[in-house]
């Protein structure tokens, strides 16, 4: 098979995250699971392994010539070649809150296809949010939470803006982009930081307009990067560089212009 059905691609996606829910539940309920920590020191369950498991077992079956990359399990092959995709996988984005039974947690699948994201979903079932995304100019394109067509809001000024913050830590250690956030956050309407995925279903839906991150991974954003463009956004890294695989922070907004002028104040 030389070629990969998009819609086919959805469903699995959603097929998948179901079944990651289902698994997270199951633990929730039972309570038998620890944790444990990384080399990095980040926090992992056996419930973010489980639920990565059952994802890979169902986007394999279902889509088999695409290879897997998971956050717990890493890099896996295609069943079957003959193209390049790549299903990219945080089965909980969140593990910290998820720990502290904090609703602030989320499935993340999405499908790279030739170097571009192009379906997204997004699952956060504490939350009651399920983002699910099919990027412009394949079938079935736009994007939906809780199964409502939604859109970012046409933004145009720093001064009319919603801002969003999540991790900085990398950012606070920069003193001149820290200085210049300051700016940013002299200039807009509003400022919360609700991170994670809650802030990227907001901009897609027009109720964030913008969003500054510094520590990320493309496993945290791949899907949500495409929601917001299906939802007619902009997103890039904070030196205006398109997202890929090694990009590890975020600027994100509702329109070009918006984004241009906090990218002026961040470089």
């Amino acid at each position: 098979m030389n070629f990969l059905d998009i819609d086919n691609a959805r469903t699995a996606a959603i097929s998948a995250a179901d079944a990651a829910e289902a698994v997270i539940k199951n633990h929730q309920l039972r309570k038998d699971w620890s944790v444990s920590y990384k080399a990095d020191d980040s926090p992992v369950t056996e419930v973010d392994v489980a639920a990565e498991k059952v994802i890979h077992t169902c986007l394999s079956e279902a889509v088999p010539q695409a290879g897997f990359y998971g956050e717990e399990t890493g890099r896996h092959a295609p069943a079957e070649g003959g193209i390049n995709a790549l299903w990219l996988i945080d089965p909980i984005d969140g593990t910290k809150s998820f720990i502290r039974n904090m609703r602030y947690y989320s499935t993340q699948i999405a499908l790279e296809l030739d170097g571009e994201l192009c379906v997204g979903v997004s699952n956060a079932p504490a939350y009651g949010e399920r983002l699910i995304a099919v990027a412009e100019g394949h079938k079935g394109a736009g994007v939906w939470l809780n199964d409502q067509a939604v859109k970012v809001r046409p933004i145009t000024q720093l001064s009319d803006a919603f801002l969003s913050t999540g991790n900085l830590t990398r950012l606070a250690k920069n003193p001149s982009r820290w200085n210049a956030l300051a700016e940013i956050i002299t200039k807009v309407r509003r400022v919360r930081g609700y991170g994670d995925f809650c802030h990227y279903h907001q901009l897609c839906a027009g109720q964030t307009d913008l969003i500054i991150e510094s520590d990320v991974n493309i496993l945290d954003i791949a899907a949500l990067s495409v929601g917001i463009r299906a939802a007619g956004g902009i997103i890039t890294d904070l030196e205006g560089a398109p997202i890929d695989q090694n990009t590890t922070s975020v600027l994100a907004a509702g329109t070009q212009a918006l984004h241009d002028s906090a990218l002026a104040y961040l470089n």
